[in-house]
């Protein structure tokens, strides 16, 4: 039902407000991630202005967020995946977009927020894991091979619903929303697609502190 899914997609999108690369350098850096660096509130950034501890944690809370949008909706709706088992997997989807949309478009940050990465490689996660663990290692491939993070993660949420395809056992819509939210990946890496294309892009570097 329509209504089911908006309130998935509701739910996701508050849970998707806790931005954690914006909050965790409020709280224990006193300073505004969207003012330093490439000014975008996501885990790429967080690990290139606050060093390679307060990456790794904002990576996990962007991936523990999304993580639980999905669990939480696929278990009111009975839905499937690698945490939970014995439905649909498009209510978890519907979630996890709910929250890749909260954490990308916050409403009380102006709608600027992340590009949304590593809440989709937790989704990936939530779905199958054998599916993100293979989609992980093309998209480590190809960082080792360029250097560019950007062109890793576009890379990733583009193969992952190819393989859900491949593998079958996936609903229709389940693969159409993985799309969706790999265009969305790419809409908001339209400035580094530019740069990929007219080879300015950044190559990926860690403040060491």
């Amino acid at each position: 039902m329509i209504v089911d899914r908006l309130i998935c997609l509701i739910l996701g999108y508050v849970i998707g407000l806790f931005q954690s690369a914006y909050i965790f350098g409020k709280v224990f850096m006193n300073i505004d991630i969207r003012n330093s660096g490439s000014g975008n509130s996501g885990t790429t950034n967080a690990f290139r202005v606050m060093g390679k501890k307060a990456g790794i944690l904002v990576f996990l809370g962007d991936l523990l967020k999304v993580i639980l949008a999905y669990t939480v909706a696929s278990l009111i709706f009975g839905g499937s995946g690698t945490f939970v088992g014995g439905g649909l997997y498009y209510y978890g989807i519907y979630g996890a977009l709910g929250c890749i949309l909260g954490h990308n478009f916050p409403f009380y940050m102006g709608f600027k927020g992340g590009k949304g990465i590593a809440c989709t490689l937790g989704l990936m996660l939530c779905i199958n894991l054998y599916l993100a663990l293979l989609a992980y290692l093309i998209g480590f491939i190809v960082f080792k091979l360029k250097n560019y993070v950007s062109l890793a993660s576009l890379t990733m949420v583009t193969v992952y619903p190819i393989l859900m395809i491949i593998c079958r056992g996936f609903e229709t819509e389940s693969i159409i929303l993985m799309f969706v939210i790999a265009l969305l990946a790419f809409y908001k890496h339209k400035e580094n697609i530019k740069r990929l294309i007219s080879g300015t892009e950044n190559k990926f570097s860690i403040n060491k502190g």
